[in-house]
């Protein structure tokens, strides 16, 4: 069922305000844990990885799952719907598994926090894994934006069969 126009443009302002918000944040996240790659000082590594563990749970996470909600609303509310168009289905294929992968990955984040010795060797790898997964997260998000700024032609076969009955009626 179409929104109101207010109410249209307040779920859109609400969902464009948390992608983009979620995506600040992962930048933000993506700076943390490059400084604590790069650090020699255990103690600075420590605050750097306290910091991103508390963005990931205060910011981010919130970010994404407001952003995917927020989604979801606007496209239920407007004409485009959930499954109709081929663009609005790749944000949502985009969207869920980086909400799942971001809520997985949390773990190492909590291990590098919780440590106190985040630059041990047997860690390395966590604190490569954290700029990996912050870089994959930003290509992700960077795509769905992409995706809803140029608005890609294509319905799904769902979409063309909803679209047939309201030409038809239309003639």
């Amino acid at each position: 069922m179409p929104m109101p126009p207010r109410l249209r443009k307040t779920a859109l302002t609400a969902h464009v305000t948390t992608s983009l918000g979620w995506l600040g944040a992962v930048a933000a996240f993506l700076a943390l844990a490059i400084a604590g790659l790069t650090t020699t000082d255990p103690d600075r590594a420590h605050a750097l990885y306290l910091a991103a563990d508390l963005i990931t749970w205060t910011i981010i996470v919130p970010l994404a799952l407001a952003s995917f909600a927020t989604g979801i609303i606007q496209s239920l509310g407007t004409s485009w719907g959930l499954l109709r168009h081929y663009w609005v289905l790749a944000k949502l294929i985009l969207t869920i598994p980086a909400t799942a992968v971001l809520l997985v990955h949390t773990q190492p984040i909590a291990v590098l926090a919780t440590s106190h010795d985040a630059l041990a060797t047997d860690l390395h790898g966590l604190r490569i894994q954290l700029i990996a997964d912050a870089v994959a997260a930003i290509i992700v998000l960077l795509a769905a934006t992409v995706l809803a700024v140029f608005k890609p032609r294509g319905m799904t076969c769902y979409g063309q069969r909803r679209a047939q009955p309201a030409a038809a009626s239309s003639r």
